[in-house]
């Protein structure tokens, strides 16, 4: 339930978010992150996905990173400019208060004074999960989203 993901949120440096489609588990996190951020309890935030197509292939992509991978991460932008306003949003973004992080470039990465947030999870393998999991660095959140029921991946 939603009351006890926030008091996890509030007490715990790592968090999963897990359950199905609609139940805020984005909306929250990106809230959390925003209030740690707005209260400088962090120095930034950094959101990150894995580019895991639902169900088609959208082959190759025009531009620079920010261009291929910003229709992956269209829920945290929406979820963000909810939270402040737009030009707010990218102010902060092109200062890189606000950071968006491809999964497959964290690795090497030691991401501390941040609000880090892993959305769709379930789309990782274990190796992707397990090099998510050790970018956590000093003074730093760490939100995990994802719905089982909702995997992605190819099968294998």
């Amino acid at each position: 339930n939603q009351d006890a993901y926030m008091r996890a949120l509030e007490r715990s440096e790592l968090v999963f978010g897990i359950g199905p489609a609609g139940t805020g588990k984005t909306f929250l996190a990106v809230a959390h992150a925003a209030m740690l951020l707005e209260r400088g309890m962090v120095e930034r935030i950094v959101l990150s996905r894995p580019a895991v197509e639902a169900g088609e292939r959208l082959g190759f992509l025009p531009g620079d990173m920010k261009e291929k991978v910003d229709p992956y991460l269209r829920p945290l932008y929406d979820a963000l400019y909810e939270m402040m306003p737009a030009d707010k949003v990218e102010r902060a973004i092109a200062a890189e208060v606000i950071e968006i992080a491809p999964l497959a470039f964290m690795r090497g990465r030691t991401l501390a004074h941040s609000a880090v947030i892993l959305d769709e999870a379930q789309n990782t393998t274990p190796m992707q999960m397990k090099m998510f999991l050790t970018r956590l660095g000093e003074n730093s959140r760490m939100i995990v989203t994802g719905d089982p029921t909702q995997i992605d991946l190819p099968q294998n």
